[in-house]
């Protein structure tokens, strides 16, 4: 059985309070954690804490995380805001919760659940789309036919990450499984399948 897995390609924010204190999580893509933390952080320069968990897949389909709790009671942020990433399947993606302290303190079981509820509440309120494993393909054609293949690459929503011009077009494309079975269907018959991963 293969999880389905889901990222954002956006970022989402929400707030949640609870007691005074305001927790906003932020949703991102992972390759844009970096960016979004300098932001936040000049955003944000009088929150207490910038709490961050991150999921995201290595080259060999390895998922690796990671968290901080940014001066938080050990375990109480960071943690569990990865658990909700990780509970709702989620890669590829980054959540920052700027917090600001609203004066009662929380105590580490009512941390636990405002972080938790705080990246709940951003996972529902964005848009996740299904995560595919994408294939390389290498296709080599005529100029005479590229623009007839770029069509069909389009029509599958099919994307080129490279493109070589020598005395043929040498296309490089990124596709899942199921789109590299109905391009092979479709594509013209002059089109030579380079690799086929």
């Amino acid at each position: 059985m293969i999880l389905r897995l889901f990222f954002v390609k956006d970022e989402f924010t929400q707030c949640y309070e609870e007691k005074k204190s305001k927790f906003i999580a932020y949703i991102m893509p992972y390759d844009d954690f970096d960016d979004v933390m300098q932001r936040l952080k000049k955003e944000h320069p009088k929150a207490r804490h910038h709490v961050y968990a991150y999921r995201y897949l290595n080259e060999f389909d390895q998922i690796v995380e990671n968290c901080s709790d940014d001066g938080e009671p050990k375990g109480t942020s960071g943690k569990p805001s990865l658990n909700v990433l990780s509970g709702h399947e989620i890669i590829n993606s980054a959540v920052i919760i700027v917090r600001y302290f609203g004066g009662i303190k929380l105590g580490t079981g009512g941390l636990v659940r405002a972080y938790s509820d705080a990246v709940n509440l951003v996972i529902e309120n964005s848009k996740l789309y299904t995560y595919k494993k994408l294939e390389k393909m290498t296709i080599q054609l005529d100029y005479s036919i590229l623009s007839k293949v770029e069509y069909i690459l389009n029509q599958f929503g099919i994307q080129i990450s490279n493109k070589e011009f020598t005395n043929s077009v040498i296309l490089t494309l990124s596709l899942s499984l199921e789109q590299k079975k109905s391009l092979e269907n479709q594509l013209p018959r002059e089109v030579e399948i380079l690799n086929n991963k």
